[in-house]
């Protein structure tokens, strides 16, 4: 190893360190510990250009152990990305570019928001099934023009996690050789050694998924870690593992320990390590400048590796000019806004259907639009509708295949989409049943959090789903999903309604939506209309200017509404109905417009929805009422199901009339 070498490897320590130090706050035993294994990958073996951060071609790192986000701060300040010292002094201030946890949007160079374990390596497959999957699309003879690796860093925590063998299952079986998992062995967790909870081996686990499996010894012996990357690199056959062991804490008197790994190490402690290690300086944040000179060349080949690309990808779109029509409209986020105005979109059979069913019938007309639609089913295609049509499974032996299959897992799926959005030049959605929406829920999270436009597709919406009973019939997930922030929930009512969802949710730049969609069939309402982008509007309006009662519903139970309406004018009582597919959509109208909609002085309101009350409160007010779920389902025919638990005309009827 070249004295460089070392203290370049030190570097990333001693600023990690003094981060966290300076916080009195995070974690530094994953930096010290996996410092040269970073080093070696970024330095000598990955592809990436600290001068364009974003070029379509760069190898993608994910830090999948989140908690260790000095060790990525320091890395991006090191080799250019634009992080200062005064940002690493900054970590986890208000307002600073280096938060507690990476966030992907919000720190250049990071290139997913890690932090809850295992959902890192679960994104690196999706970014390593896009990378497959554009590859196969664009690249000719002599014009690998997506050629890229994606390498993700974890250790025992994200190898406990389910959601690592979920998502590294699926990776294996499809035999993602450009995904290489770096497992950083320390053998130390938040309560002490990891023997009291997991002794299993991990290697022989990641065997039995297909990967390849790889060991380095010495965690600070960079020429065994360079050995092990090239091999990785040289099977593309499977996706590699290399099981790196390491020191938590490497250097400090706190090496090996548990204490290293969630709190600073102390102001004495950071002394002693940078006495041992041989620094130059006690001064915080102190690098020397031979070591930023090292870290300058290596960035400069990363901008010489992109110079040679773009030249390739000019030649390339010289040679095949509709490849690069294609290539733009990949990656055009704006493609799909066109659809707003074409007959074609927004056309449908006035039959009764499920909006599962309607859903189907869109997909697959925008897989006709967008040429990078991909996405598909935690092994429900048949059932939630999401199937699209010649369009060619995504496989090993296919990766040009567009029909994704996750097999039953959702939790990794989830995840896998992010990765999809990540990695750019696609428009993915994701599919299972809306009760399983629980199981979604935290990589849902995720994607409101880095604002990533992936499409949610839960169908099976509510009580409708019948003799499966109360373990499928979703109650209070409508209320969960909405709670979340950046997160659009969409329940249309129809066949137009249902084609907005879709417009929305394929023209959002930094929004996920879940679509919520029904089993049942259900008529395709007059009165419906575009007028859905705005969450909510006036389906059938009163007589009267001012009504004496507003009826508002969602999906199934707007028609409900309708028959309510109806029956209480022969009575002659005048209500509005407003059919209020997105709660989300409203909120973000003009006040005038949501004072049109539910002027204030009409107070007798009714709700209806089969799902939980929560919410409905702030539209519905103290004078009115709802027509909701107050329990768990049941198991019999959805038609029984309904009257039971009062989804009927008479009862919506009877509440309008017990408000008035």
């Amino acid at each position: 190893m070249k004295n460089i070498d070392t203290m370049s490897v030190n570097a990333i320590r001693v600023l990690s360190a003094d981060g966290v130090q300076k916080a009195n706050s995070g974690h530094p035993g994953l930096p010290l510990g996996a410092a040269a294994m970073s080093y070696e990958l970024w330095a000598k073996h990955m592809k990436h250009n600290p001068a364009n951060p974003k070029w379509a071609n760069r190898d993608r790192f994910v830090l999948s152990g989140g908690h260790g986000s000095m060790l990525l701060y320091s890395l991006l300040h090191l080799f250019g990305y634009g992080l200062k010292a005064e940002d690493l002094a900054n970590f986890r201030q208000e307002g600073s570019l280096t938060p507690g946890h990476p966030e992907y949007g919000h720190t250049v160079g990071v290139e997913a928001t890690t932090g809850p374990l295992g959902a890192g390596m679960a994104m690196a497959v999706g970014m390593a099934m896009g990378e497959a999957h554009l590859s196969a699309k664009f690249n000719k003879e002599g014009y690998p023009v997506v050629d890229h690796y994606t390498y993700v860093l974890g250790g025992d925590g994200c190898m406990m996690e389910g959601i690592t063998s979920e998502a590294m299952s699926l990776a294996g079986t499809l035999g993602l050789g450009k995904l290489i998992v770096f497992y950083d062995s320390n053998k130390i967790s938040i309560e002490g050694s990891t023997d009291i909870a997991f002794t299993e081996d991990v290697r022989k686990r990641f065997e039995a998924f297909g990967f390849q499996t790889l060991v380095v010894e010495d965690g600070n012996d960079l020429e065994e870690i360079g050995k092990a990357i090239e091999a990785a690199k040289a099977d593309l056959s499977r996706p590699s593992m290399i099981t790196v062991k390491t020191q938590i804490g490497f250097g400090s008197p706190k090496e090996g320990k548990a204490s290293a790994h969630g709190e600073p190490l102390g102001a004495d402690n950071v002394a002693a390590m940078k006495e041992k290690l041989g620094w130059p300086s006690q001064e915080a944040f102190y690098v020397p400048e031979e070591v930023y000179d090292n870290y300058k060349a290596l960035a400069a080949e990363g901008a010489k590796t992109e110079a040679a690309w773009n030249e390739l990808f000019a030649d390339y779109c010289k040679k095949y000019p509709e490849m690069k029509a294609l290539w733009d409209q990949h990656h055009d986020v704006d493609v799909a806004k066109d659809l707003i105005d074409k007959e074609e979109f927004w056309a449908y059979a006035d039959k009764p259907d499920a909006t599962r069913n309607l859903s189907g019938v869109m997909i697959n007309r925008i897989k006709n639009y967008l040429p990078g639609f991909i996405g598909g089913s935690a092994d429900l295609a048949p059932s939630t509708k999401t199937y699209m049509n010649d369009m060619g499974d995504f496989s090993k032996d296919d990766y040009a295949g567009r029909n994704l299959h996750f097999g039953v897992r959702e939790l990794a799926m989830a995840a896998i989409g992010n990765g999809l959005a990540l990695h750019g030049g696609l428009r993915a959605y994701v599919s299972t049943f809306f009760v399983f929406s629980d199981y979604v829920k935290p990589m849902a999270r995720l994607s409101a959090l880095m604002g990533l436009p992936l499409t949610y597709v839960l169908t099976h919406d509510s009580i409708g789903v019948g003799e499966d009973g109360p373990t499928h019939e979703p109650i209070e997930q409508l209320a969960m999903l909405r709670a979340m922030p950046n997160f659009t929930v969409f329940r249309p009512a129809d066949a137009t309604e249902c084609a907005a969802a879709w417009y929305y949710a394929i023209t959002s730049a930094t929004t996920p939506t879940a679509l919520v969609l029904t089993r049942q069939n259900l008529p395709q309402l007059a009165g419906s209309s575009k007028e859905a982008l705005k969450g909510a509007y006036i389906l059938s309006p009163s007589k009267k200017e001012v009504p004496d009662a507003i009826i508002i519903a969602s999906g199934s139970e707007v028609e409900l509404g309708i028959n309510a309406q109806a029956e209480l004018a022969k009575e002659g009582i005048d209500v509005r109905v407003v059919s209020m597919p997105s709660m989300d959509l409203f909120e973000a109208q003009s006040k005038e417009y949501k004072d049109s909609i539910l002027p204030k002085n009409v107070r007798a309101r009714v709700a209806v929805e089969a799902g939980a009350d929560f919410g409905w409160g702030k539209y519905v007010g103290l004078d009115g009422a709802t027509v909701t779920m107050k329990s768990f389902g049941a198991s019999a025919p959805a038609g029984v199901l309904f009257k039971k638990f009062g989804f009927t005309t008479e009862n919506v009827v009877n509440t309008v009339k017990s408000v008035l």
